[in-house]
């Protein structure tokens, strides 16, 4: 049986939670939070409303630098190293995607947040911001999922999976590995293009604990279920973002994905692989995600029609 946790709050003087301004403005910072999947890498940069962001499998949130800092300009970024990637060193045994979503609620608790946030998730993290937002609905404001096709392996997926599980398990991060990992994230030719995106995944892969990332490799890729009922449930902004070259997610998975969710907005951007949008079309996903965020925020501040 999976532990019990209570979430932890934050060590500040005073009993008082602080104020969501005070939290939008704090100093940049980087901070270990624990939650019921273990202590997680937390970092928060820039100043304005909440917004957390939530990583692929394979990497960690090095993969957003280069829309961080236009990002941070509008809003106060709460980046999340999921459990076994990254600087968070994980639970130690197999977890699900609903705990992840529990887990972002412990770190929002810890940190004080009180108010909704505007959730990215790429991937993995969007697969995670479709449960937290249907769990917890009224704690976010928005939500852009990037290369998040909700549908579970199929069964001509699973066994090419399985083996890649497998190997990784018996062998670690050898570099025919880490070369397979980083064409699927980015795509070969994007890969080969662009030799610094495929360092920065590569990079990441080899960080993560052996035995931890394993566990995450079965817990969220082989045992991850169909996530179809948690876009029935979504009443919030919503925006679909795919890579142009993804064959992954395809655009008949995310005409049918958006069907399920009343005004989602849907965009490509340059990539082919779950994490080349992050990268290649860095510039795209900035636009796009800013104006997105703008009209969200006016559409919830327009006086309801009488």
């Amino acid at each position: 049986m999976a532990p019990t946790y209570t979430p932890h709050t934050a060590e500040r003087s005073g009993d008082a939670a602080p104020a969501v301004d005070a939290f939008s403005t704090r100093p940049n910072e980087i901070t270990m939070v624990p939650t019921r999947l273990g202590r997680l890498k937390v970092e928060m940069c820039g100043s304005g409303p909440p917004a957390v962001l939530w990583h692929s499998l394979f990497v960690d949130s090095t993969t957003w630098e280069r829309v961080r800092e236009p990002l941070s300009a509008v809003r106060r970024l709460i980046l999340i190293d999921g459990p076994s990637h990254g600087g968070s060193p994980g639970p130690g045994r197999m977890f699900t995607l609903e705990e992840c979503a529990g887990a972002a609620v412990d770190v929002l608790t810890h940190l004080g947040v009180d108010e909704p946030v505007d959730w990215i998730g790429n991937a993995w993290g969007g697969h995670v911001g479709l449960l937290f937002a249907a769990a917890s609905p009224d704690r976010v404001r928005s939500l852009i999922a990037i290369g998040t096709p909700v549908q579970a392996l199929s069964s001509a997926e699973r066994p090419k999976i399985t083996a890649l599980v497998t190997l990784y398990r018996l062998t670690g991060p050898i570099r025919p590995l880490v070369t397979t990992v980083t064409n699927a994230l980015l795509d070969r030719s994007s890969a080969a293009a662009n030799p610094e995106n495929a360092r920065l995944v590569g990079d990441a892969l080899r960080r993560a604990k052996r035995r931890g990332l394993y566990l995450a490799m079965r817990s969220v890729m082989l045992n991850r279920a169909d996530s179809t009922d948690a876009l029935t449930s979504l009443t919030i902004p919503t925006m679909f973002v795919k890579g142009a070259d993804d064959p992954v997610w395809t655009v008949e998975q995310i005409q049918s994905s958006a069907s399920l969710v009343p005004g989602v907005v849907c965009e490509v951007v340059p990539g082919g692989g779950h994490v080349a949008p992050l990268l290649d079309g860095a510039s795209d996903l900035v636009e796009l995600t800013t104006a997105f965020w703008a009209e969200s925020m006016r559409k919830a501040t327009q006086p309801a029609a009488v």
